[in-house]
C-alpha cells in the first residue's frame, strides 16, 4: 500500500505557519478537522502497511547493509527466482578431489534455449561458435557448434529471436550472424564507437522475458571449453528478466540505422530497481535484495545504477573482506589516447585496506595478451601489505594451463571473470576492470544482497561465489607476484 497524500499536501493543510483565524469556543475549524482526518487515515494505512510487512513479507528484513539499500514494499516480486552459478572450465585444468563445481555455461545455455516458448533476447559482444570461424580443427569446438544448432532451430519452433551485437571486425567474421540472420533472426549490430567510442561488451541472455543468463562468456565456443568464465542463470523470475529487458530494448533502439542515445531516455526504459531500492525477492528460497546496473552513463535511464557506482558502493560497503576476480586489472583508460591515469576503482581497494582494515584479494587472468603496463600497477597494491600496520591486500596471477595443441588456439586459455563477492554481497559482472569498461563501453552487471540470510540453511549464491574464489585462490594455477621477468615468463605479456 502507498499512501496517496503527500507531505506537501499534508503540511498544506496543516501548517502551524498558516495565518489563523481568531479563536472561537465553537468547534474546530474545517482545516483543523481535515488535518485530523489525513492524520487518521495515514495512521491507519501506516499501521496496515506494517501488518502486512511482518508477516507477509520478511524479505525486508535484509537492511542496508554491503552499498545495497533495504528493498521497499513496493519493489517485492513474488516470483519462485531460482539462481543458479555456472562455470566454464577449460579442458586439462583439474582441481583437487572434492573442490567446488558449478554446472557448466553449455549445458546452461542448452536449458534456457531447450526450455524457450515464445521468445530468446541476446545481447553480444562477438559470435564466433564454430571452428570455421577460428580457422582451427579442435574438437572442443563442437559444444559451440551445438549451441549454434540449437539457435538456428528457434524461428522454426515459432520462437521470436532478436540479438544486439557489437558490428563484426575483421577478427570477428560473421558467418555465424548471417547463418542466424538466413534462419530467420533479427539481429542489430550497434555501433557502440560511434555512440559513445566503446563497444559493446556486455553478455546476457532472456528467454521469455522470465529467464536469464549474465555473465563472463562471449558467444564463442572457446568460452565453453578452452576459457575460464563465470555467470549466472536465473530462472522463474519475470521481475528481474522484464528488467534487464528494458537494457536489451535499449540496445536494440540504438541498433537502428543513424541512431542516437536520447537524453534523457523515455520513462519505459526506466527502472525502479537499483542499490537504492533493491528488488525484493526469494532466490532459492532465501530472502534476498537484487538490482541490475549498467554501463556507460549514457546507457543507464532514469533510475538504472551505473555500473561504476554500483562496484563501488559494494567495495565501499564490505566489512571483513573484497574478493575480485577478473581477466584485466588497470587504472588507467586502457583504450585512450593520449594516455590517462585512471585510479577510481584502485583508490577505493586502497581506502577499504587502510581506513577499514579490509582484506582485500584480486586474481587477475595472465595470458598472452596481458599488457606489461599492468604488472607494476599491481604491484603498487600488494606493496600496501605490511606485518607491522597489518593492512590485508594480496595479488595472484591465475595462469590457465595449455598443452602444445591448445597454445595454438588463438584467445584462449585465459581466466575471464569479471565477478566480486564481499562478506554482504555478490557482484557478477560484464566489464574488465580498467577506466574505459565504466565510461564508455557497454556493459552490465548483477548484485544481490543475502546478507542477512540466517547461517545453516542451503548456501547462498555470495558464499557459492566465496567457495568458487577461494578454490581458485588457493589452487595450484594461481601464482605470487614476482619480478617483472616471472610476470613475462607465466604470460608473455607484451
Amino acid at each position: 500500500m502507498k499512501p496517496h497524500v503527500t507531505y506537501q499536501q499534508l503540511k498544506t493543510l496543516c501548517s502551524p505557519e498558516e495565518p489563523r483565524l481568531p479563536e472561537r469556543p465553537s468547534p474546530a475549524q474545517p482545516k483543523d478537522f481535515r488535518c485530523i482526518l489525513v492524520v487518521a487515515i495515514l495512521a491507519t494505512m501506516l499501521g496496515a502497511a506494517l501488518l502486512i510487512h511482518s508477516l507477509v513479507l520478511p524479505v525486508h528484513r535484509l537492511g542496508s547493509v554491503g552499498g545495497v539499500a533495504a528493498p521497499s514494499l513496493d519493489n517485492t516480486c513474488s516470483d519462485p527466482c531460482r539462481i543458479v552459478l555456472v562455470e566454464s572450465i577449460p579442458e586439462g585444468l583439474a582441481y583437487e578431489a572434492n573442490s567446488t563445481l558449478s554446472p557448466s555455461t553449455s549445458e546452461a545455455w542448452r536449458n534456457l534455449l531447450r526450455g524457450a516458448r515464445s521468445t530468446v533476447d541476446i545481447a553480444a559482444f562477438y559470435w564466433t561458435l564454430t571452428n570455421a570461424d577460428t580457422h582451427t580443427q579442435d574438437p572442443s569446438a563442437s559444444q559451440g557448434e551445438e549451441i549454434l544448432a540449437e539457435l538456428l532451430q528457434l524461428t522454426g519452433r515459432g520462437i521470436a529471436t532478436r540479438i544486439a551485437v557489437n558490428p563484426p571486425s575483421s577478427r570477428q567474421p560473421s558467418s555465424d550472424l548471417q547463418a542466424l540472420e538466413e534462419s530467420g533472426v533479427q539481429i542489430r549490430k550497434v555501433d557502440m564507437h560511434r555512440l559513445t567510442t566503446g563497444v559493446l561488451h556486455t553478455k546476457f541472455w532472456i528467454v521469455d522475458r522470465t529467464h536469464l543468463y549474465l555473465g563472463s562468456a562471449n558467444m564463442d565456443w572457446r568460452a565453453l571449453t578452452q576459457v575460464k568464465e563465470l555467470g549466472v542463470a536465473v530462472y522463474n523470475c519475470s521481475c528481474l528478466a522484464q528488467d534487464l529487458g528494458k537494457m536489451f530494448e535499449a540496445y536494440w533502439a540504438l541498433g537502428l540505422p543513424n541512431a542516437t542515445i536520447p537524453s534523457p531516455w523515455p520513462d519505459k526504459y526506466a527502472t525502479p530497481y537499483n542499490k537504492q531500492t533493491p528488488l525484493a525477492l526469494q532466490l532459492n528460497g532465501t530472502d534476498a535484495g537484487v538490482y541490475i546496473s549498467s554501463a556507460p552513463p549514457a546507457l543507464c535511464a532514469s533510475g538504472r545504477t551505473e555500473d561504476l557506482q554500483s562496484l563501488l558502493s559494494v567495495i565501499d560497503g564490505a566489512r571483513a573482506f573484497v574478493f575480485v576476480a577478473v581477466m584485466s586489472y588497470l587504472p588507467t583508460m586502457e583504450f585512450s589516447h593520449p594516455r590517462r591515469f585512471w585510479p577510481v576503482i584502485d583508490d577505493h581497494l586502497r581506502k577499504a585496506a587502510y581506513e577499514r582494515r579490509v582484506r582485500v584479494r584480486l586474481l587477475v587472468g595472465c595470458w598472452r595478451h596481458s599488457k606489461s603496463e599492468m604488472f607494476p600497477f599491481l604491484q603498487s597494491l600488494a606493496a600496501l601489505r605490511d606485518n607491522r600496520t597489518h593492512y590485508s591486500v594480496e595479488v595472484r596471477l591465475f595462469v590457465v594451463p595449455a598443452n602444445e595443441t591448445q597454445a595454438k588456439i588463438p584467445y584462449a586459455r585465459v581466466n575471464h571473470n569479471k565477478f566480486m563477492v564481499t562478506d554482504k554481497v555478490a557482484y557478477i559482472g560484464t566489464s574488465n576492470w580498467s577506466g574505459d569498461y565504466f565510461l564508455h563501453t557497454a556493459g552490465s552487471a548483477l548484485v544481490v544482497n543475502q546478507s542477512l540470510v540466517e547461517p545453516g540453511g542451503r548456501a547462498t549464491l555470495r558464499e557459492q561465489l566465496q567457495a568458487v574464489f577461494e578454490r581458485d585462490w588457493d589452487s595450484q594455477y594461481s601464482q605470487e607476484l614476482s619480478s617483472l621477468g616471472q610476470w613475462e615468463g607465466l604470460c608473455g605479456a607484451h
